[in-house]
């Protein structure tokens, strides 16, 4: 087992995993403790990893000019990206409107998401934290992202003696948070067992509630994976292709071990040392660049989530009969826009975040038990297009900046 890939071993304990969940569910518990343990290491890791990448990152741009350019660039290509996957949900949803007729009495309740709703302007605001401290402990990944870019601007405009001992420290916590990250990916196909095992049993233990589920959701999750589909395998292979210069198979086949791991973790902020290291080791993509554009795409480049939110919010709108004009509509797409830029990279949190969508255009908040039971699995698929849209941006900026990659 372990002179196998780790791709093929994180593989192999997903099977597994699916097997002891339908069959043996009453030992599920054996083996849950190893997938919190897992999460919990990488949760360590994320915010000392993304602060100490993008100082790094950011530092060694050097230049106003260089910073400014590659970071027009990385903000472009993640609103650009994100608007043509809440668009293709938005035409989806309207052509295939899974929403009507939806039973109402399948509706579960979810009295927390109120008091995480956020306006549009509370989420921009965020990005500016009071206490930077206080931002750091309770992992506010934008405010985390915004305050670390700001400190690897101003590092090279001091004097050379302390910007020069600032980047080679932050540099050396970087590589420091690299190897401690490797170590703990090692790890991921035990991880991942438990998880899996967790999630499959308890789905299994309420059978009936499995049918009822797949009897009224099953048009939505269809045109939501269909959206997702589309995005994957037409939208940002096509960039690569024509924009990035590169082969999308090769990129495709150099990104499986983080989409396989986004998949099974459904946090793209836990895949994201695995995704930097595939896109520099297997892609060719320089340490400069993916520093910069990878742990910035983890937080605010949310292409699936985004394209989840629109097609949410329009069938929760259909199956209350509300009627949502264009302009509604592209409130909808604006606001989905934002809230995914909001969304942190962990499990649920495009689930949390879609209040907001619900809110901007009045529609009922209760409306997301609708969707609930079914937000697993798509929140899966979702986050391996989150992950997948991050790495395509890094490849094709990469090539934009001259560089010379082996994709």
């Amino acid at each position: 087992m372990l002179k196998l890939k780790l791709h093929w071993q994180i593989l192999i304990a997903f099977i597994l995993a699916i097997i002891i969940g339908i069959f043996i569910p009453e030992y599920s518990g054996y083996f849950r403790w190893m997938g919190d343990l897992f999460l919990r290491a990488l949760k360590m890791i994320i915010v000392p990893l993304v602060f100490s990448s993008i100082v790094s990152g950011v530092a060694n741009l050097g230049g106003t000019s260089s910073l400014g350019r590659l970071g027009v660039k990385t903000i472009f290509y993640y609103i650009t990206t994100s608007t043509f996957a809440i668009l293709t949900g938005l035409l989806l949803v309207d052509f295939i409107k899974p929403g009507v007729g939806a039973d109402l009495g399948f509706r579960m309740d979810v009295p927390e998401l109120t008091s995480s709703t956020g306006s549009v302007g509370e989420i921009i605001l965020r990005m500016i934290p009071t206490n930077i401290f206080e931002a750091l402990v309770s992992a506010d990944m934008l405010a985390i992202i915004f305050f670390a870019i700001l400190i690897g601007f101003f590092i090279p405009r001091v004097q050379n003696e302390y910007s020069e001992f600032m980047i080679r420290l932050f540099n050396a916590i970087f590589e420091v948070m690299m190897k401690l990250t490797s170590f703990i990916i090692k790890f991921a196909p035990l991880g991942i067992l438990g998880i899996v095992t967790g999630i499959v049993a308890d789905q299994a233990a309420d059978r009936a509630k499995l049918l009822s589920m797949v009897q009224h959701l099953g048009i939505y999750m269809i045109t939501v994976l269909a959206g997702l589909a589309i995005h994957f395998f037409i939208t940002l292979p096509l960039i690569l292709k024509f924009i990035g210069k590169s082969n999308p198979y090769l990129h495709f086949r150099a990104m499986s071990l983080p989409l396989i791991t986004a998949f099974s973790t459904s946090s793209s902020s836990a895949t994201l040392p695995l995704t930097i290291e595939a896109v520099e080791n297997n892609s060719g993509v320089s340490n400069k660049i993916s520093s910069f554009v990878l742990p910035l795409g983890a937080t605010v480049n949310m292409d699936g989530t985004a394209l989840y939110e629109c097609v949410a919010a329009m069938f929760i709108a259909q199956a209350y009969g509300i009627e949502l004009g264009f302009v509604q509509q592209m409130i909808v797409v604006f606001t989905a826009l934002l809230a995914s830029i909001g969304a942190a990279g962990i499990p649920m949190a495009g689930l949390v975040m879609m209040s907001v969508v619900l809110t901007a255009v009045g529609l009922p908040l209760e409306g997301v038990g609708l969707i609930l039971a079914v937000d697993r699995i798509l929140d899966m698929c979702r986050t391996m297009v989150n992950v997948f849209s991050d790495s395509c941006g890094a490849v094709t900026i990469a090539k934009s900046e001259g560089e010379t990659l082996k994709v």
